[in-house]
């Protein structure tokens, strides 16, 4: 069969797709079709959806994350596969298929994969408490290759204050390379570039047309490799005014607990009636005691910035019903988004709070996108700190701010206008135009089945 590549170009629409003319091209001479999201519209659920075709009560990837109810530890950002209770696409190729062979760069759930080829990024962890930046993937010494060919990976513009294109740029490459050298039947690529400055300033703020052109340039590199290329994303961006502090909300009313120490204010989870675990536009409450669930349920109904409640098998309605969601299932108003903090003063914030520490976070964080704007002078502040590090001392480099009403762009919900919704693009017979996110499982699968 001739080689697949599935490029996820996160928040490309078809509102913005007749600016990235490599990409349009592809539309035009196979078909393009806007999808239907999955709740909540986000990273980790989505791409579940479309490497498993299930619903997220399914596959059981609720969120970005979500509380583990064994550890009572809220988790962000895992990228273990065995957190997808379905059997992914790769899985099941390679059972029908003796020989079929899978390249997966930059997806989530990287790491345990049943794939040929991952590159995933993963930093170094020193005892210390140091991180140094890197990528991780198989077979081994692929990693080292690809940087002595490419470059070292830009880790920092990946995610943080400087997130921005040449990450995305990187990894094009390196889906090329791969495809290239190894000639897999499939290869999943993930291009992060649409998800930074929407999120920053939304997608009215924003030289929206600069961006898309920068991504349809980017995925070029991938036109002479003679593979066939598809394309999917996962959401589209809105443009939000005001974030919503459920955990605040929620401990003035007597359900939220914290412990207070050293360090700041924490996350008391097993002393909490009642918290949620804030992942944009959706938000997930844990509630300890059944006996709570009305009074909870009626105190956050009542806040402005709220639209709906599932709660129990009411999940089920938006595809929720697994034991991972909270008791409640929250969704904001489209001009709304849920922001994580707990504390009630800026003083007693925890010491990650002003840092970028997606793995720290009791929930999802825009805020590390951008430097605190009460910093003059950021880049010379994060300099010093480094070489603090460097010279062995400890610090922390708390560049970022806590007021989250510097994000003006969201995601988590399903788009009314199909113009704003995520998008399939492919070759082949084309499908019915009513498709969810899920259903790009069942295409692509076809497609990769097929025999020339």
């Amino acid at each position: 069969m001739t080689p697949i590549v599935l490029i996820n170009a996160v928040g490309l629409t078809p509102r913005w797709l007749p600016h990235a003319p490599f990409l349009q091209g592809l539309a035009q001479s196979g078909w393009m079709r806007p999808l239907r999201e999955v709740l909540p519209a986000v990273t980790c659920t989505a791409q579940a959806s479309i490497l498993t075709g299930k619903m997220p009560q399914e596959h059981g990837v609720v969120g970005n994350g979500w509380l583990f109810r064994e550890t009572g530890e809220v988790r962000f950002w895992q990228q273990s596969n065995r957190l997808i209770q379905a059997e992914p696409i790769y899985a099941r190729l390679r059972r029908e298929k003796p020989g079929f062979r899978v390249a997966k760069l930059f997806w989530w759930f990287n790491q345990g994969a049943a794939v040929d080829i991952s590159v995933t990024p993963k930093p170094h962890y020193g005892i210390d408490g140091s991180k140094v930046f890197g990528i991780h993937g198989t077979p081994e010494g692929l990693t080292e290759q690809l940087e002595r060919e490419l470059g070292p990976f830009p880790f920092h513009t990946f995610w943080g204050p400087k997130a921005g294109l040449p990450c995305t740029q990187w990894i094009a490459r390196c889906a090329a390379w791969v495809v290239a050298k190894s000639r897999p039947d499939l290869t999943l690529v993930y291009l992060p570039h649409l998800d930074y400055d929407p999120q920053r300033f939304g997608p009215q703020g924003c030289d929206m047309t600069r961006l898309v052109r920068e991504l349809d340039h980017a995925c070029a590199v991938l036109r002479d490799t003679g593979a066939r290329v598809w394309v999917v994303s996962e959401y589209g961006h809105v443009q939000v005014n005001r974030p919503v502090y459920l955990n605040r909300i929620l401990r003035e009313a007597g359900f939220l607990a914290v412990r207070r120490g050293p360090f700041g204010e924490h996350l008391d989870t097993f002393n909490c009636r009642a918290f949620a675990v804030c992942d944009h536009q959706l938000a997930h409450v844990y509630v300890a005691d059944f006996r709570d669930l009305p009074g909870v349920r009626e105190v956050l109904s009542i806040q402005p910035g709220v639209a709906r409640i599932f709660a129990d098998l009411e999940r089920g309605e938006i595809g929720l019903d697994h034991p991972r969601s909270g008791e409640l299932v929250v969704l904001s108003q489209p001009d709304a988004w849920f922001a994580y903090p707990f504390w009630l003063e800026d003083r007693h914030a925890p010491d990650y709070a002003r840092t970028v520490a997606i793995h720290h976070k009791p929930g999802y964080d825009p805020c590390e996108l951008f430097f605190d704007p009460g910093i003059r002078w950021p880049m010379l502040r994060v300099a010093a700190k480094l070489l603090r590090k460097k010279l062995g001392f400890r610090t922390v480099l708390d560049v970022i701010p806590l007021d989250a009403r510097w994000v003006r762009g969201s995601h988590g919900l399903a788009n009314m206008d199909p113009l704003d919704r995520p998008l399939l693009i492919g070759d082949g017979p084309p499908p019915p135009d009513d498709l969810m996110v899920s259903d790009v499982y069942r295409w692509l699968l076809a497609a990769c089945r097929e025999e020339n």
